[in-house]
C-alpha cells in the first residue's frame, strides 16, 4: 500500500517541481530585464520589500505564527547597517552583514520570550517589544531621532566595484534576494521545514511525535528575522537612509498586508504582494493620504474575493504548487 501511495504522488510532485523551476525561470528573467524599462530605485525598494515579506512568510505561513513586531528586526538592521558605513566606514557587505547579524540576535531574544504563548497573545508580545525598542530608537543619540541616518555612503563593494552605480547596486541587491530566496525555499522543503508545517497543522500531534515544537519554533524565528534583517540592512545602503518609518509599527502592518495580497504559505506570493503595494505606493503618491484608502480596499477585495491571495488563487486554479 506504501508503495502504491508513493507511486502515486512522484507524478505529482514532480509537476510541483517544474511548476516552481519554470515560475523562478520567468520571475529571474523578469528581474534580469526589469531595469532596462523599469526606474531600478523603484525595482530596488521593491526587492528589499520582497525579501522582507518572504522572511516574514516563513513565520507566519509555514510555522503558523502571526508576528505583529517584524519591524523591529527590519529597522534596527537598517540601523545598525547605516551606522556601520557611515561612522566606522565598513564596506557595503561587511554593514549588511552587521546589520544582519544584530536581526539575528534580536530575533533570538525576542523568540525565547514569545514563543511561549501562541495565537494573539503571541502576536502582542512581539508587537510590544516592537514598540519598546521604536521609542529607544527615538531616545538614543547613534540613531538619529526623528532625523534618522541620513547621507549613508554606498561605498565599494569587496572594495572593488562602485555601488554609487545604479546598475551595480541593483546587482548587488537581485543576488542578496536571490540567495535569500533560494535559501527560503530550501527550508521550506527540507525536513526541518516539514515539521514546521506539522507545527502549523497540529502541535499537539507533533509534540506527541517527539519533536521538541519550541525549539522548533525559535530556529523558524530567528531565521525569519534574520532574513528580515538582512532586508532591512540592504534597504538602508540602497536608500542611503534608515529612520523611525522603518521600525514603526506601521511597517509591520506593511508586511503582513504584502504577504495576504500576494498568497499565505506560497513561495512566490509574498513577492508579487510587495511589488504590488510598493507600486501602489510610489505611483499613487500624487494621492497622497488616499493611497492607504486605496490599499485599505484592495486588502479588504483580496481577503472577500481571494482567500488564498493572488498567487495562492492561480495556484488552485492551475492546481500547481507556487
Amino acid at each position: 500500500m506504501k508503495q502504491m501511495t508513493a507511486a502515486l504522488e512522484a507524478p505529482k510532485q514532480a509537476t510541483f517541481v517544474v511548476s516552481e523551476a519554470l515560475a523562478f525561470a520567468i520571475m529571474l528573467a523578469a528581474l534580469l530585464i526589469a531595469p532596462f524599462y523599469i526606474y531600478p530605485v523603484f525595482l530596488m525598494k521593491a526587492l528589499c520589500f520582497a525579501l522582507f515579506a518572504c522572511a516574514f512568510n516563513l513565520l507566519i505561513g509555514y510555522v503558523g505564527l502571526l508576528s505583529f513586531g517584524h519591524a523591529l528586526f527590519f529597522g534596527w538592521a537598517a540601523y545598525v547597517a547605516a551606522h556601520m558605513a557611515k561612522v566606522w566606514g565598513l564596506t557595503p557587505e561587511l554593514a549588511v552583514l552587521a546589520g544582519t547579524a544584530v536581526g539575528a540576535a534580536l530575533g533570538f531574544v525576542t523568540g525565547a520570550l514569545a514563543i511561549r504563548r501562541q495565537g494573539i497573545y503571541f502576536a502582542m508580545i512581539t508587537l510590544a517589544l516592537s514598540q519598546m525598542m521604536y521609542f529607544f530608537a527615538l531616545q538614543a543619540k547613534f540613531t538619529g531621532g526623528e532625523d534618522g541616518i541620513q547621507a549613508v555612503p554606498r561605498g565599494r563593494l569587496f572594495g572593488i566595484i562602485d555601488l554609487s552605480d545604479q546598475t551595480a547596486m541593483y546587482g548587488f541587491v537581485l543576488v542578496i534576494f536571490l540567495a535569500a530566496f533560494l535559501l527560503i525555499y530550501r527550508i521550506i522543503h527540507s525536513p526541518f521545514g516539514e515539521v514546521l508545517k506539522a507545527i502549523r497543522e497540529n502541535e499537539p500531534r507533533a509534540i506527541s511525535l517527539g519533536y521538541k515544537t519550541d525549539r522548533y519554533k525559535l530556529i523558524a524565528f530567528v531565521l525569519s528575522a534574520t532574513l528580515a534583517g538582512l532586508a532591512g540592512s540592504t534597504k538602508a545602503i540602497v536608500f542611503q537612509l534608515a529612520s523611525l518609518t522603518d521600525v514603526h509599527w506601521t511597517m509591520s502592518g506593511e508586511v503582513v498586508l504584502m504577504t495576504l495580497v500576494g498568497g499565505l504559505g506560497t513561495v512566490f506570493g509574498p513577492v508579487v504582494g510587495a511589488f504590488i503595494i510598493v507600486a501602489m505606493q510610489t505611483y499613487l503618491a500624487e494621492f497622497g493620504q488616499w493611497v492607504t484608502v486605496i490599499q485599505g480596499t484592495i486588502f479588504i477585495a483580496c481577503v472577500l474575493l481571494f482567500r488564498r491571495g493572488i498567487v495562492g488563487e492561480i495556484a488552485h486554479l492551475l492546481r500547481i504548487r507556487l
